[in-house]
């Protein structure tokens, strides 16, 4: 393999890449929702500076991909944090579960997804709408929804999705060393909602070393929303360096 060829395609195995390198556009993307009041103070202690927290609310998330180039179907679960940045408000990355290994490894690579390797699955049963979360064969979190209770403003929930995105990008260097870290920001676009609900919900969270979702108590559901959407996946941009402060 000659070393232009290394360059053009930088994607390890070099003989079998795990994903390709461009943008993604995910149609049928089914979102399930359960937004929750958590503890302030352990809330404070996972959010990174310079980000700062707007509310203690939580947002569990199980996401069914219909159809995505380049991965195909796959199901992805984690928690995300209302946050504001330089006055914008937006959202953090707090984790992120799924069960296929291209989008997992895309997008901690090419990405900042904080993704790891788990099981979680969506699916509709005795009039509710159900999302868990397995790691390993340990249930860490169940959630379930009253289905299609009832309709929610589309316009809400495009807003809800086209939020701005805030996560950490370190870059590991040669020998153990961290090359950089940066926060980094990204927002979905071309969004066309299909459908949106909202509902009663419940939330169940169990703890696990390695997926310490129940690190976040659920001390009050506030709802469950469901929405059906396509839209673009962009890249991040890096808005702030850790090591600069700048």
């Amino acid at each position: 393999m000659r070393a232009e060829d290394v360059v053009k395609q930088p994607i390890a195995p070099l003989t079998a890449p795990a994903y390709p390198l461009r943008g993604a556009r995910f149609y049928d993307r089914e979102y399930f929702n359960v937004l929750y009041r958590t503890d302030p103070e352990l809330l404070r202690a996972i959010v990174p500076e310079p980000l700062e927290l707007v509310e203690p609310v939580v947002r569990f998330e199980v996401m069914h991909m219909g159809d995505v180039a380049g991965f195909g179907p796959y199901t992805e679960s984690g928690q995300v944090v209302e946050v504001s940045y330089q006055g914008e408000r937006g959202e953090y990355l707090v984790s992120m579960y799924l069960d296929n290994i291209g989008a997992t490894v895309s997008g901690r690579e090419a990405g900042a997804w904080p993704k790891s390797m788990g099981t979680p699955r969506l699916f509709t049963e005795q009039g509710a709408l159900v999302g868990t979360l397995d790691y390993g064969s340990q249930r860490v979190a169940t959630a379930t929804m009253g289905y299609k209770w009832q309709p929610m403003d589309l316009d809400e929930a495009r807003n809800t999705i086209a939020a701005p995105t805030y996560a950490v990008k370190t870059i590991p260097g040669h020998n153990g060393a961290v090359h950089s870290i940066d926060l980094v920001r990204t927002q979905i676009t071309d969004i066309a909602v299909k459908q949106a609900w909202r509902g009663p919900a419940r939330l169940g969270l169990f703890p696990h070393v390695m997926a310490p979702l129940a690190d976040l108590p659920v001390l009050e559901v506030i709802e469950g929303q469901h929405i059906v959407t396509d839209l673009q996946l962009q890249l991040f941009e890096p808005v702030h360096n850790y090591y600069t402060g700048a």
